[in-house]
């Protein structure tokens, strides 16, 4: 997918598409100072990452209120997502220098009023239920679970974008990790998954998945 097909894929107003430009410019500057995403994908912002993050709403609920993004590094997927989302982001990001990138971007995007950012690790932070949970590029899957499990309830949709390895992943999780799973395809890289669950938790001791 080339940066042009990506940017028109978002079908967004033509406002949204400035901002994320402006969005686009910070983080390539902040990103002398501070290693944001690999260097190899700077100029292929909207493609690896923005529409890449963007295409994790197919799978949200549209009316959900709360969403929790674990370890959102430079903003992805929990910055795009606040923008395009009416639900309330709760960013997780333990690195200050991250976090200060992250709460400047979220002003110059105009969402800094609906989105709250936490400078602390995940282990850290109130366990508070929420509608929808993500994580790109954070951890292998069995850890994003046993991190993200408190805020999880029985309605819960967890939405986490993994690479060619997605399914090997979801196998070795489900003798821990209990749940109603799926694999969906990306639309910026078709060797890659997005693992979509619902009625996620921990398997009780003795039982074993079948």
């Amino acid at each position: 997918m080339t940066e042009q097909e990506a940017r028109a894929a978002l079908d967004v107003p033509r406002e949204t598409l400035a901002r994320l430009d402006s969005f686009a410019a910070l983080l390539r500057q902040e990103s002398k100072h501070q290693n944001l995403v690999s260097c190899g994908s700077l100029d292929q912002l909207w493609a690896r990452h923005i529409y890449d993050s963007a295409q994790l709403l197919r799978f949200a609920p549209p009316a959900a209120r709360t969403w929790l993004d674990l370890g959102t590094g430079a903003g992805f997927p929990g910055l795009i997502v606040g923008l395009l989302h009416p639900a309330r982001m709760v960013m997780v990001e333990p690195r200050k220098l991250r976090v200060d990138f992250l709460r400047r971007a979220a002003d110059l995007l105009g969402i800094a009023q609906k989105v709250e950012i936490q400078c602390a690790k995940v282990e850290a932070i109130p366990a508070i239920p929420t509608e929808v949970i993500s994580a790109r590029a954070f951890a292998p899957l069995e850890r994003i679970l046993a991190s993200g499990a408190r805020f999880s309830t029985a309605e819960t949709v967890w939405i986490l974008p993994k690479g060619r390895n997605a399914q090997t992943e979801l196998e070795a999780a489900r003798a821990s990790w209990q749940g109603a799973y799926r694999l969906e395809p990306s639309l910026t890289d078709a060797d890659a998954r997005i693992i979509v669950g619902t009625g996620v938790h921990r398997r009780a001791k003795g039982k074993r998945a079948r």
